[in-house]
């Protein structure tokens, strides 16, 4: 392991925000606690506040209230160079002018460390990144994702106790992206440095994150692994973010153990908070499958081809509002666009949630 830091816990308090003269607060109220050597990620929308959040936690901004802990030290004031992080924007911002190797040591310069001490970190940082054959060229002379290498590894050589990426990859084409990521969560267990990533793009918070937090109009909507983000949804805004494509949501009406939508009835078999009333049903589309004479009939409008599946998108036949999607093998020979699909699925990969609150009213789906 490179990296002889200690990675620190972050605490988040009652973290609010409000730049001057705007009628409602960028962030409200944020309680997070950040784990030590964990991958964090901040998703959402844009507008959301998860970019303001991560220049709060770097110092490039004070909060309106609330306060910021780093292994129990308060950092809630302190300039960005005492709190000992490293950050990587969208932009690389690389020096022009300057060779791999001189922008990778940079900081080391900066922090008046001695040159023999820079160029062994340098190398090893090199190394790791494979950017060793690249160090005497200028990044007009680098490739978009060996770019992106050079502002990462530049955040790594400082060593910091935490690293703050606010999107680095969202100027990278699709296979790019995908790279980078493996590239990432590479380095990340290998240095073990508790790192907070910002994203507008779930599929970087699925694969990247040991928790997220998603962020809606300034204020955390669930916090939790992938997996219970995906599975355990506490509000219907949350499973209709996660997925792709994400749950169907359905107004419906509870009645026992069944719940109406339009004229389709659908058995339940999950603990609920309470069994009568409106409700909003979410349906994942992996768990719908075809079954003729089955409770779900659904009118084909769109089919999509994605080589592993196929993803058929449509409307309940006898509700052309209500909209579905189904993904389903390509060996399962998916009916056509303009046909109906007659459709079945676990009663227990039903989500529920309140028509009112839009919390989840599954027992079993506890924060």
């Amino acid at each position: 392991m490179v990296n002889d830091a200690s990675a620190v816990e972050v605490h988040l308090s009652d973290l609010s925000f409000s730049y001057p003269g705007a009628t409602t607060p960028t962030l409200s109220s944020i309680n997070l606690h950040l784990k030590a050597q964990q991958f964090i990620v901040l998703v959402g929308e844009s507008g959301c506040g998860k970019s303001t959040l991560l220049r709060l936690l770097a110092g490039l901004e004070r909060p309106t209230s609330g306060s910021i802990h780093f292994d129990g030290r308060d950092v809630t004031r302190l300039e960005p160079k005492a709190r000992d992080v490293a950050m990587v924007f969208q932009s690389y911002a690389l020096y022009p002018h300057m060779s791999v190797a001189e922008n990778l040591g940079f900081p080391l310069k900066v922090g008046k460390s001695k040159p023999e001490a820079i160029r062994q970190r340098v190398e090893a940082i090199s190394d790791m990144l494979g950017l060793a054959e690249l160090l005497d060229r200028l990044p007009s002379e680098l490739s978009g994702g060996q770019r992106q290498r050079v502002a990462i590894g530049r955040a790594m050589v400082r060593q910091p106790s935490v690293f703050l990426f606010d999107e680095p990859l969202s100027n990278l084409d699709a296979n790019l992206r995908s790279q980078m990521r493996a590239e990432l969560a590479a380095r990340h267990h290998q240095l073990g440095v508790t790192t907070v990533y910002v994203t507008h793009d779930q599929v970087e918070a699925m694969t990247l994150a040991d928790h997220i937090a998603l962020l809606r109009d300034g204020q955390v909507e669930q916090f939790d692994t992938p997996q219970g983000c995906f599975e355990r949804p506490q509000t219907a805004y949350v499973a209709g973010f996660f997925g792709q494509p994400p749950a169907t949501l359905l107004s419906g009406c509870l009645a026992g153990q069944q719940v109406q939508i339009g004229t389709t009835q659908l058995q339940l078999d999950v603990p609920l908070a309470r069994t009568v009333g409106d409700v909003i049903v979410g349906l994942r589309s992996h768990a719908l499958r075809p079954k003729p004479g089955g409770p779900l009939s659904m009118r084909i409008t769109e089919r999509e081809y994605t080589g592993a599946d196929v993803r058929l998108h449509g409307h309940l036949s006898d509700d052309p509002q209500a909209k579905i999607s189904v993904t389903l093998n390509t060996d399962q020979d998916p009916a056509q666009r303009g046909e109906s699909l007659e459709l079945t699925l676990a009663p227990k990969s039903l989500l529920v949630f309140d028509a009112d609150t839009e919390r989840t009213l599954r027992t079993d789906h506890g924060a």
